[in-house]
């Protein structure tokens, strides 16, 4: 009895539990929270992070910060609550400390705010300098200025495009006279990057004689990194 007791006492209270700590896509995020009159919208990642662009009226209440719990009890737990982080690992880990803090309704986004801004949706804060993006004629250009052309598409705000950053200097000077490599940023072609298909960055696309030979999402090691030059020269 104390057994089927427990397990109906589970399987009652399963669907509240799924229903009030839900991960969205994007377009099912933007669509639900410009319906929310009464949305609480998070982003926690790091103040940083933030600082180089981010969803319209996000609260920034880093994930990892020390006060992190403190901070949440400011919110209202009868509200909907809308959480979003680079790319899904913190923003999953906000929503269930969030759910098990009490909050009734908790939306976490899927893919981040990674999937968001290369998705070409509206963001704040980011491209502050004004910086002009490359026109396709421009790209153009550049793809057919030497016979392998390796672009790097990346942003400030996106980790593994920092941490490729040395390795992506590095490379274009000891493969100069052999291949360009081209580094372009995310954030102020954005127009351009969609033309290209890419929703995910970092992003490497390789061209010979101005034709698109491959393309590599998300970070390289040194070695796949030169493995994918030396196999076109």
């Amino acid at each position: 009895m104390k057994i089927t007791h427990i397990l109906t006492t589970i399987l009652v209270g399963l669907p509240f539990a799924l229903q009030a700590q839900k991960q969205l896509t994007t377009e099912e995020f933007e669509k639900q929270l410009n319906k929310a009159g009464d949305a609480q919208l998070l982003d926690v990642r790091t103040p940083d992070e933030y600082g180089e662009g981010h969803l319209a009226n996000a609260a920034n209440v880093d994930y990892k910060s020390a006060d992190f719990k403190e901070k949440i009890t400011k919110l209202d737990k009868n509200k909907p609550v809308y959480v979003y982080c680079l790319s899904g690992g913190r923003s999953a880990a906000a929503a269930t400390a969030l759910h098990e803090s009490g909050f009734k309704e908790v939306y976490d986004m899927k893919g981040g705010y990674l999937k968001w801004n290369t998705s070409g949706k509206a963001v704040a804060g980011a491209n502050k300098a004004g910086v002009k993006g490359l026109s396709s004629a421009e790209f153009n250009k550049i793809i057919n200025s030497e016979k392998v052309v390796l672009i790097d598409i990346h942003a400030k705000w996106c980790p593994p495009c920092v941490k490729m950053l040395p390795t992506v200097e590095k490379l274009q000077k000891e493969y100069a006279g052999k291949a360009k490599i081209e580094t372009i940023a995310f954030d102020p072609n954005k127009t351009l990057v969609k033309e290209l298909g890419v929703d995910e960055i970092p992003a490497f696309l390789l061209y010979k004689n101005g034709k698109l030979v491959t393309q590599k999402n998300g970070f390289m090691e040194e070695k796949e990194f030169r493995a994918l030059l030396d196999a076109q020269l």
